[in-house]
């Protein structure tokens, strides 16, 4: 079996794929705590899926209870940077 340039460019094109993801930083993202306040959450986001679940998140995050820190991310995709802990 011959190896052509086009299998040889195939090749190099896997290998800068894996240099790049082995090179990704690592996850900095707080994940959503498994407690009494956001267990119903989880249950939520298992059972109707995360944009149910993070409905309800700017109930308490917000200016007056929690507030997020100056130049996060808009509110509503919180599920999708803060992921829930794998039980």
């Amino acid at each position: 079996m011959k190896i052509t340039k086009r299998d040889l460019l195939l090749i190099a094109i896997g290998v800068a794929i894996v240099v790049f993801l082995l090179r990704a930083p690592p996850e900095t993202t707080h994940p959503v705590p498994y407690d009494d306040t956001h267990r119903a959450y989880y249950d939520m986001a298992r059972d109707e899926g995360k944009k149910a679940a993070e409905r309800f998140c700017e109930d308490c995050h917000n200016q007056d209870m929690m507030p997020l820190p100056e130049g996060h991310p808009p509110k509503y995709r919180c599920l999708f940077c803060h992921k829930l802990k794998r039980d």
